[in-house]
């Protein structure tokens, strides 16, 4: 079955961090590009990290530049999202979503561009 999995959220403090991870199965993982988009309740999908099937081509909101950093692992088919100095405004559902690489022309938010999307992982963030 071909999937995305989820997992790493949590509660953590304001300035704390989190690493969440993307685990693929049932793709060739090293030719589709990876995106987190995030949606807390009452508001919009919006996109925060993607990268490259090759690791490149990488891109955050302005919201989380300098905070956040996205990777991945191609021989392992996973990526990741180290999250650091969190804010309880980065309290949302996290949700890692995967493309074929010959739909980068569409942008990183294009949400209906990808693929496979995970089920979500909560972070909270609050003292």
């Amino acid at each position: 079955q071909s999937q995305v999995v989820e997992s790493g959220g949590g509660l953590v403090q304001p300035g704390g961090s989190l690493r969440l991870s993307c685990a693929a199965a049932g793709f060739d993982f090293n030719v589709y590009a990876v995106a987190w988009f995030r949606a807390a309740p009452g508001q919009e999908r919006e996109m925060v990290s993607c990268i490259g099937s090759a690791g490149g081509l990488i891109s955050y909101a302005d919201s989380v530049k300098g905070r956040f950093t996205i990777s991945r692992d191609n021989p392992k088919h996973t990526a990741y999202l180290q999250m650091n100095n969190l804010k309880p405004e980065d309290s949302a559902v996290y949700y890692c979503a995967a493309r074929n690489w010959r739909k980068t022309a569409y942008g990183c938010h294009a949400v209906d561009s990808y693929d496979y999307w995970g089920q979500g992982t909560q972070v909270t963030v609050s003292s």
